[in-house]
């Protein structure tokens, strides 16, 4: 395990105030001093673990791979989201504690078509008004057959920064790393609301970025079939980056 280098400002800063403590503490023997200070780099630390080797739970390229750590807050339908270029979603929200890994990873191969940044509030993440209100960023993608994809990053009341240094053109492999939100905050998979589309989580689950399938996308030459998502009466997302209001949950392949 390492740590992300998008935290190097903050565990660099960490790492050299605790030297700066802990050696002349030990040298005079005061070491209750030395010891806090070593237990506060390894709390900064333990936020900006980066776990290596992980791999997708599935090889199938259309098994879209969780983009953050943290347990499945909601699962909703959007009539039209700026994540896929305006059309129906779904959208799979995670929250992450400040306990999980905070580097974001992306569901597929994909390449970067932008990145639309939007300042705004630092509500509680684990509110709803969060998911539309707080600050965030869309960053927007195209699969490989050209389909589009999303993957928001919201703050929280904790989390004040998102990291995101990529731009358009910028390619990526399924699971590799993007970017971070620092300290407690949202994140969302945003994906075209498409016949035969299935959601494999549900609201509770703990995921694991770039390792848990959220959801199984259809061929793009499939045939038209029942979608196993229900719809919504939501009026408000087609104006947002994400729902804005609680529609009936997804069916999941629970």
């Amino acid at each position: 395990m390492l740590l992300t280098g998008y935290g190097i400002r903050e565990w660099g800063t960490a790492l050299a105030a605790t030297a700066a403590l802990t050696i002349p503490s030990a040298l005079a023997g005061w070491w209750p001093v030395a010891a806090m200070a070593v237990l506060a780099f390894v709390a900064v630390a333990w936020f900006f673990r980066d776990p290596m080797g992980r791999r997708p739970a599935s090889d199938a390229p259309l098994d879209l791979a969780s983009p953050a750590d943290g347990r499945v807050s909601a699962v909703l339908r959007s009539p039209s989201h700026e994540g896929v270029g305006g059309g129906p979603a779904v959208v799979v929200r995670i929250f992450l504690s400040v306990l999980d890994v905070h580097v974001n990873r992306m569901p597929a191969a994909v390449e970067v078509v932008g990145c639309d940044h939007r300042p705004g509030r630092y509500l509680d993440a684990r509110t709803e008004a969060s998911a539309t209100l707080n600050e965030s960023n869309l960053v927007r993608l195209r699969l490989e057959d050209g389909r589009p994809l999303g993957v928001k990053q919201i703050s929280g009341a904790i989390a004040r920064r998102i990291v995101c240094p990529i731009s358009a053109g910028d390619r990526f492999d399924r699971g590799e790393r993007f970017g971070m939100i620092k300290i407690g905050s949202t994140t969302e998979l945003v994906v075209p609301d498409e016949p035969g589309l299935e959601v494999l989580v549900a609201p509770g689950d703990r995921v694991v970025g770039g390792v848990s399938i959220l959801v199984r996308m259809p061929a793009a030459t499939s045939v038209p079939s029942a979608t196993s998502v229900p719809s919504t009466t939501s009026d408000q997302a087609a104006t947002s980056q994400s729902p804005s209001s609680q529609p009936p949950p997804v069916s999941s392949g629970h």
